[in-house]
């Protein structure tokens, strides 16, 4: 058998493992139950692919949606390895040729969905098939203390008790460590090696803006990235195709995307989006999950999110391909009653209990002043140093002053009334308006703090207040009706023998000009001209397979090839993300297009020494 270093360079162009990847492998060759924790484009289809590719049998690979396992199918297919997925959308004839290819061993790798698996006459079906690996994939579905919980996923102790010999990999790229657990548990995986990557995707920039005139800021980001590909998720429907429509008016080739369109609509938009005949998605959460688009370079938060896990797994689908990205997201209060009104619908305490905690969460992230991928790594249980110099935090951090006195009135009120009220309530203590009978009965109009914040509007008050919650200085006790609580740190302040320093309140509510980053911080050296040439050669030669244009060579391939210019096989070969089955299909129209281009413009060939990057 060939080494996996090999194997990795024959089947896939590259010639170097990412962190980890190999490890894992190496594991799942040998046997091993797995569990993976990898964020979004790290590469956790490879660490069960490349064994699959290398194992003698079949792989069953359990996936929630339709559209992911068609894009990792194609995907496997344009590099010349067997696969094939049976879903709901196929009928019994492509059925039954599928099986016929497994049983035939033409396939290495079927991909499923979870209802299907739990079927008896499926589960007979695979009994009579080699199965050397099961890879569940999207492996948070199975927890119920997880943001994308499946029932179905839960059922799927059965692999183990059914084929109790197979090995497991079970890969995620959001878990928290109870759901970590609760997959480990519900899969029964024995004495599993355990991997758990870092959280961060440094080539991703973080920005939080005040949702104001929202549509006006997107709109002169947008300008200033009209090729690129983007996704602007929003809560609603309407909203989405609002905002879809207006960008048409602008000239934008953008296209809506939620559950509420006709299937026929959503499967034709999505799939103008991945083979980049539309540069903007602009969609509901319904949206991303099946997405591997690698070039997504930005994704924008027209709305807040329920939770920190779906803003982290929906930014994580910019930048794949590991290229800078922004991430944009608009905050208002307004969202959040949005949400909190969606939430006390449900029925189930518990799950409301959940809702409020992790919406709690994602308010304090956009409220923070501290860097926003320190708070997101520690999120998810991860230490980062204090600035990572991408994010709005820390690129544009705001002025601060001595907050002491105001600090020191605000501690005063919560601890004068008893530390049983909210923030709104203290607020109107702190200015003296509001609550008006409420506040006689209880008698707080006495208090010495009545009217001590004055000199500060409502709005400022609580950007303090939510600034001290975030220092440590208060507590939050509740989720729904959350009461303020003095802790331990403001005793020295109340004293006199402590100090706090704040950010600045804003004078003007306009200070919301983005200036984010260009998203294009690639191959300085590679030459653009060149690359959109190749852009154009990869395009045709996608539309006539009918796949998206990523499946034949990715961007970074495509600007790897426009910074060496490859005049031969051997050279184009060493180029990352070129594999043998791919320089034999496409190789001969890339080196063509290259030689044209270096022969007009008099360029030599760049040697591309030892392993390709």
């Amino acid at each position: 058998m060939q080494n996996s270093t090999e194997a990795l360079k024959k089947h896939f162009g590259y010639s170097d493992f990412q962190p980890m990847q190999e490890s894992i492998v190496n594991d799942v060759l040998a046997g091993r139950d797995v569990f993976v924790l990898m964020p979004t484009g790290s590469g956790k289809s490879l660490c069960y692919q490349l064994p699959a590719v290398m194992k003698d049998g079949i792989t069953v690979v359990i996936s929630p949606l339709i559209a992911l396992m068609k894009d990792q199918v194609d995907s496997l297919r344009v590099n010349g390895i067997g696969a094939s997925c049976i879903n709901s959308s196929l009928g019994m004839k492509e059925i039954e040729h599928i099986k016929t290819r497994l049983l035939e061993n033409r396939d290495k790798m079927l991909y499923i969905a979870p209802e299907r698996l739990t079927s008896p006459d499926f589960l007979g079906f695979l009994k009579t098939l080699k199965i050397v690996l099961f890879a569940v994939d999207e492996a948070h579905c199975i927890s119920e203390w997880g943001h994308d919980f499946r029932p179905e996923y839960r059922k799927l102790r059965i692999l183990r008790e059914t084929l109790p010999h197979v090995p497991i990999v079970a890969l995620t790229a959001t878990a928290v460590p109870d759901v970590q657990n609760d997959i480990i548990q519900a899969l029964k995986l024995s004495a599993p090696r355990i991997y758990k990557a870092s959280f961060n995707r440094p080539n991703l920039f973080y920005y939080v803006r005040p949702k104001e005139d929202a549509y006006g800021q997107t709109l002169s980001y947008l300008s200033k990235h009209r090729k690129d590909s983007g996704i602007i998720y929003c809560q609603s429907r309407n909203s989405a195709e609002n905002v879809a429509r207006k960008l048409q008016e602008e000239g934008f080739r953008a296209l809506p995307y939620h559950a509420g369109l006709p299937k026929e609509t959503r499967s034709k938009n999505q799939e103008m989006f991945i083979k980049d005949d539309a540069e903007i998605i602009v969609a509901t959460i319904a949206f991303g999950m099946g997405i591997n688009k690698p070039n997504v370079r930005y994704v924008i938060h027209y709305d807040l999110p329920k939770n920190i896990e779906s803003y982290y797994q929906e930014t994580g689908r910019a930048g794949r391909d590991r290229l800078d990205s922004d991430c944009i997201l608009f905050f208002s209060y307004g969202d959040r009653k949005k949400i909190e009104a969606l939430i006390e619908k449900s029925k189930n305490r518990q799950k409301k209990a959940i809702a409020y905690k992790k919406l709690g969460e994602m308010t304090r992230f956009c409220e923070s002043m501290q860097c926003r991928r320190k708070f997101l790594l520690g999120y998810f249980g991860e230490m980062h140093a204090d600035r990572c110099e991408k994010c709005d935090a820390c690129l544009a951090p705001r002025e601060t002053f001595d907050g002491t006195e105001i600090a020191k009135k605000i501690f005063a009120c919560i601890r004068d009334t008893n530390q049983r009220f909210g923030m709104n309530y203290i607020i109107s203590v702190l200015v003296g308006k509001g609550k008006g009978d409420r506040m006689r009965i209880y008698g707080h109009d006495k208090l010495g703090s009545h009217g001590a914040g004055s000199e500060y509007s409502p709005k400022q008050l609580q950007v303090f207040i939510r600034e001290l919650v975030q220092l440590g200085f208060i507590g939050v006790a509740g989720d729904k009706y959350p009461v303020l609580r003095l802790n331990q740190k403001c005793s020295g302040v109340l004293a006199g023998s402590g100090s706090v320093n704040l950010t600045k309140p804003r004078e003007k509510t306009k200070e919301v000009q983005m200036n984010l980053q260009d998203g294009k911080q690639v191959s300085a050296a590679a030459d653009d001209r060149l690359f959109e040439i190749l852009r154009v050669l990869r395009k045709t030669l996608a539309d006539a397979e009918n796949v998206p244009p990523y499946m034949i060579f990715p961007d970074f391939t495509l600007r790897e090839m426009a910074t060496f210019f490859p005049r031969s096989a051997q050279s184009l070969s060493k180029i990352k993300g070129v594999g043998n089955i791919k320089l034999e299909r496409y190789g001969h129209e890339f080196l063509e297009k290259i030689a044209d281009y270096c022969r007009q413009n008099n360029i030599e060939e760049i040697k591309l020494s030892g392993k390709a990057s």
